[in-house]
């Protein structure tokens, strides 16, 4: 399948629009202040896999925020070491996030994966090679709802949150069934996932999704 490829609807509201940079900052903030390293920091951890914005976008979107009116900077001196700005979200960003959140449907899911790249010439692959890159993949699957189970929002009241979890947790079980049902018959690639993904040095290497 070729990176980048999307899933599109049949209807018109299928096409919708992408979350700037600004908006996710916005979201953020929501959530409590924030400097700018400590945003980039966020989308750094689990929410890597659904958006990266970059330093390079963030900073600038922080300024046209601020200068909008839709976020405010407190500037806190700091000794030997640059003035530390910290961002809070305004009632006019708060009713500004909601608005843009709800112009029109998200646009379409896309998938850059060098793994289905692959799978989609299969065919013309050694078995043993298609063995190992369903095996490693199994792993890396198991490795990620690991990394999801242990960070489960629980305890924190926040019906966004969890769902973004829970589609997660669904997305990485879905996976790994679909994966291991389509392992090679001799059972070689399901037998082989089942150790972590970090442990199997002999397995090719290839990009996490």
């Amino acid at each position: 399948m070729p990176s980048g490829w999307a899933f599109r609807g049949a209807g018109p509201q299928s096409r919708g629009t992408s979350v700037n940079t600004a908006t996710l900052c916005l979201g953020i903030l929501a959530l409590g202040d924030a400097t700018g390293y400590e945003i980039k920091k966020r989308f750094d951890g689990p929410l890597k896999r659904i958006q990266q914005p970059s330093f390079g976008s963030i900073y600038p979107a922080l300024t046209s925020l601020t200068r909008d009116g839709l976020v405010s900077c407190t500037v806190h001196a700091q000794a030997k070491r640059p003035d530390k700005k910290v961002y809070s979200i305004t009632p006019e960003g708060r009713a500004h996030l909601k608005t843009a959140l709800q112009e029109s449907l998200p646009s379409p899911d896309r998938i850059h994966s060098d793994f289905l790249a692959t799978m989609l010439f299969s065919d013309m692959l050694s078995p043993t090679f298609v063995a190992a890159a369903i095996a490693d993949r199994v792993a890396f699957y198991r490795d990620l709802l690991g990394h999801l189970e242990c960070e489960h929002p629980s305890a924190i009241n926040h019906k966004g949150r969890d769902f973004v979890h829970g589609y997660g947790v669904a997305v990485c079980r879905a996976a790994i069934s679909y994966l291991e049902a389509h392992a090679l018959p001799n059972g070689k690639a399901a037998t082989n996932a089942s150790a972590p993904r970090s442990e199997r040095a002999d397995q090719p290497k290839e990009s996490r999704l």
